[in-house]
């Protein structure tokens, strides 16, 4: 049966934001050969919802305090591309990969399937 996910994330620059996912948020990972890094990701849970357009994915991270996350990150170096904003289902934020790519983060208010 399915054991896992796998999310790719398409990068102008895959190595400098590999080292970024490395470095900034230290998730364990391996060499799947010539430098290429898959990283462990923390507990997932997928939804499903309706779209009169047509399907797409996203791909958010979450965290329990949007606040305190983005200020670790700040102090970092990273930048915030997007200040937080309460969508009533949680608080979304946005960082800027070193591709110029982004990354949103979300503290969410539902529960958490990966509680179960």
């Amino acid at each position: 049966m399915i054991n896992g996910a796998h999310v790719i994330i398409y990068s102008r620059d895959a190595e400098a934001d590999r080292a970024f996912i490395r470095d900034k948020f230290g998730y364990p990972g391996v060499d799947a050969g010539q430098g290429w890094l898959i990283f462990k990701l923390p507990p997932a849970e997928i939804a499903m919802h309706p779209t009169d357009g047509p399907p797409v994915h996203e791909f958010y991270l979450m965290c329990d305090n949007i606040e305190n996350t983005l200020a670790e990150l700040a102090d970092q170096g990273v930048e915030i591309s997007s200040p937080p904003t309460d969508r009533g289902w949680g608080v979304l934020a946005s960082i800027r990969l070193p591709s110029g790519g982004e990354l949103s983060i979300y503290e969410p208010r539902h529960p958490l399937a990966y509680n179960l």
